[in-house]
């Protein structure tokens, strides 16, 4: 079975903030200061992230990068994702199945656009992961992606560091993330397939797994 890919973080700030992020495009990839170290002692050591970059949507706004995700999983493509704003913080968990790099690389450089945004003194991490499951890893699990800083000194791929306090961080939106998997299998199952309509399903679209800022 193809492996499903996982981006998923949790970034403080302030509401006003984040209505600010949603409008803010996604840089270059000099906005990381290390794009190239991408996989850096994870569990794609060795491979140099390079021509992944090229395939960036670079001037692409959160606002419309997800916005075009939740269509896409009203339809029941094999893609889904959880963006929205809770005690506090941008929380985010998307799903891909197979390694769609535009998406990954795009998803980066709109977190790294949170620096300067973010409110709390630590770094706060975005991670990288396979996992047929769609299921968050324990922090020391050794088959990791990559790992993006995002902080008050700019975004950065720290290499190999504790991702205790970011799993466990993670843990609410991968509760929404699995919410919303339990509802769109049911809203398959209730599915009429003998009739000429194409598959919709409006359970991506609820503020439970979306930020009404997100669908402006």
């Amino acid at each position: 079975m193809t492996d499903s890919f996982m981006l998923a973080t949790r970034i403080p700030m302030t509401r006003e903030d984040f209505e600010l992020w949603l409008d803010t495009p996604a840089p270059g990839r000099d906005a990381i200061a290390n794009p190239e170290a991408m996989f850096d002692g994870w569990f794609w050591d060795g491979r140099v992230a390079d021509s992944e970059w090229e395939s960036a949507d670079v001037g692409r706004t959160p606002r419309e990068f997800f916005a075009e995700r939740v269509q896409e999983a009203c339809a029941g493509t094999s893609t889904a994702c959880v963006v929205v704003y809770s005690e506090g913080a941008l929380e985010a968990y998307l799903f891909d199945v197979g390694y769609v790099t535009e998406r990954v690389h795009t998803a980066l450089l709109l977190f790294a656009a949170a620096v300067g945004l973010e409110s709390a003194a630590e770094e706060s991490r975005v991670l990288f992961w396979a996992e047929t499951s769609g299921s968050l890893r324990e922090a020391d699990w050794r088959g990791w992606l990559s790992v993006l800083s995002v902080g008050k000194e700019g975004a950065r791929f720290p290499g190999v560091v504790d991702l205790s306090g970011a799993v466990d961080g993670l843990r609410a939106v991968e509760e929404r993330f699995f919410a919303m998997v339990e509802r769109l299998a049911e809203d398959e199952e209730s599915w009429d397939w003998d009739s000429a309509l194409l598959f919709h399903t409006d359970t991506p679209r609820d503020q439970s797994f979306v930020d009404p800022g997100v669908l402006a």
